[in-house]
């Protein structure tokens, strides 16, 4: 079971233009000015929920056991949607319950996921349209100055998820898709290494043929710098996931292809 430490993380969609991220750093700060916060990212796709999970998931264990985690992706704030805290073996987590928590939940396993009702770990507002600050940074605040986890209030065992794609067998093709695009344009897909070495096994190809966009790739190279300027290439990433790339420039852009599209190995 974690203890909470003082280092709180928080990824956003709200940018770094407007007032949103600074006011909750100042409402952690009043209520723990020894806290640590660590800035994930504030610029996730407005409203983005998919993308906020998969960044989210793809850096919070990198942190010590105890970090709380803070995410807001939020277009339903203000609505019935309930605000969540949630802890695993090594972490909290404090999201809205629109699905943000997805991918969490597929790494981390079982989690006791809680709503947070009590009003001491609130701010009062007269409005209903920054949870961020109002809800979930003096939640995790308050959770540095150990305060009780089972005080916040009821356990929930429904918490939204929403459905994360894997590669299936269409005949003799194993079909993924594009799961992320990074700020390079570099195609990251949801073919993992186990499944390369799946269509190896198969295929009896010592390297797969891979599809995307109306473009061929044959094989893999190691590392970006194997690439060529103009082509895509494929390499599996530092997560182990299949990535699709074209050297110093954007495969997303030359592709013209971004999330969801389909990636086939042969």
């Amino acid at each position: 079971m974690p203890h909470p430490a003082s280092i709180i993380t928080l990824l956003t969609d709200f940018g770094d233009r407007d007032w949103f991220v600074a006011s909750m750093k100042g409402v952690i700060l009043s209520i723990n000015p020894q806290a640590t916060i660590v800035d994930l990212t504030h610029h996730i796709g407005s409203h983005d929920v998919q993308d906020g999970a998969y960044v989210w998931k793809s850096c919070y264990k990198y942190f010590p056991d105890g970090t709380i985690h803070v995410a807001v992706v939020d277009p339903g704030v203000g609505s019935d949607r309930r605000p969540l805290i949630a802890k695993s073996s090594r972490y909290f987590f404090c999201a809205p319950d629109n699905g943000l928590l997805t991918q969490v939940f597929k790494q981390e396993g079982d989690l006791e996921v809680r709503e947070i009702e009590n009003r001491q770990y609130r701010l009062d507002a007269e409005g209903h349209t920054f949870d961020g600050r109002d809800v979930f940074a003096p939640a995790a605040a308050w959770l540095t100055k150990q305060q009780p986890f089972v005080s916040y209030g009821r356990v929930l065992s429904d918490a939204q998820r929403f459905p994360v794609a894997q590669p299936q067998w269409e005949q003799s093709a194993l079909v993924g898709e594009v799961v992320y695009v990074d700020v390079f344009g570099n195609l990251i897909t949801n073919v993992s290494l186990r499944h390369v070495k799946e269509v190896r096994e198969i295929t009896k190809r010592p390297n797969p043929l891979i599809r995307i966009g109306g473009h061929s790739i044959d094989g893999l190279v190691r590392c970006y710098a194997e690439g060529d300027h103009g082509p895509p290439r494929a390499l599996i990433n530092s997560d182990g996931q299949l990535e699709i790339f074209c050297k110093e420039s954007s495969a997303s852009a030359l592709l013209s292809v971004t999330r969801h599209e389909p990636v086939k190995l042969s």
